[in-house]
């Protein structure tokens, strides 16, 4: 496998981008590693249909472009099974949800790690696209693998300081729809709470030496994150740009259309 694009800005700590996609099409994954503008795509597995071989084809169209990685989103009910699936067919970064204790993050980190005598986890050989340059090399992509938690539950707001405090946690994603639907306030993702708990999650990320990412529509909303020193993004989703261009474009067509 190459060399882990994200997992090499964080040691050097340098910013980093990524874009997130719904679609398991390798040509959309194509598109965003002809860009040249990332450093990853984020394939939404929690939400997206897919199946086994399109991790493959995901792997291999990422593998396409130089400087270039993959992170996949999963539900925690298929968290143990699809990390070890999709770091064999060389997605490289992991991003796990719903985590509430320090516990589930200490699961997260040894299902990634190597199960050898310093790796502390419980990922021993795979086949597939990985497996290629042998054992040692699948060891060090387990121990480089960036490991990216949502902080999204009222309850691990709660327990941030003792979640963070897992070794072999990376960084961390406030989420603002679960929260606000784990405290009462279902959508209100702009509520004074909701507020303070991602602006909490982020300052107390960066004191603990964790990095904090975040999540943007456009970049004209980076500016606020930046203030509170966050250099970790990740732009809208395929779906979302999608929604924005057939609403923006198709009501300006219907307007000129009419009269006719």
């Amino acid at each position: 496998m190459s060399e882990n694009r994200l997992r090499n800005l964080l040691r050097e700590g340098k910013p980093s981008l990524g874009t997130r996609l719904q679609s398991s099409w390798p040509t959309v994954t194509e598109l965003v590693g002809r860009s040249q503008k990332f450093d990853y795509v984020e394939f939404l597995a929690e939400y997206a249909p897919y199946d086994l071989f399109a991790l493959d084809n995901l792997g291999r169209a990422i593998a396409l472009f130089p400087n270039f990685t993959g992170l996949i989103k999963m539900e925690r009910s298929a968290q143990h099974h699809l990390a070890v699936r999709a770091m064999a067919a060389g997605i490289q970064n992991l991003l796990f949800t719903d985590v509430r204790t320090a516990a589930d993050a200490r699961d997260c980190v040894q299902i990634v790690r190597p199960e050898t005598p310093d790796g502390g986890g419980t990922h021993g050989m795979a086949g597939g696209r990985a497996a290629t340059g042998g054992p040692s090399e699948l060891v060090k992509d387990y121990a480089d693998a960036v490991i990216v938690l949502m902080i999204e539950k009222k309850e691990a707001v709660e327990n941030l300081e003792e979640i963070l405090s897992v070794p072999g946690i990376d960084m961390v994603q406030f989420g603002p729809s679960d929260y606000s639907m784990s405290i009462g306030q279902a959508g209100q993702r702009n509520n004074p709470r909701v507020v303070e708990a991602r602006e909490y999650t982020m300052k107390t990320a960066l004191r603990m030496g964790v990095q904090p990412r975040a999540e943007l529509t456009d970049a004209s909303e980076a500016e606020y994150y930046l203030n509170l020193g966050v250099k970790h993004f990740c732009m809208a989703a395929d779906t979302t740009i999608l929604a924005r261009y057939y609403a923006d474009q198709g009501s300006k067509m219907r307007d000129l259309l009419h009269n006719l």
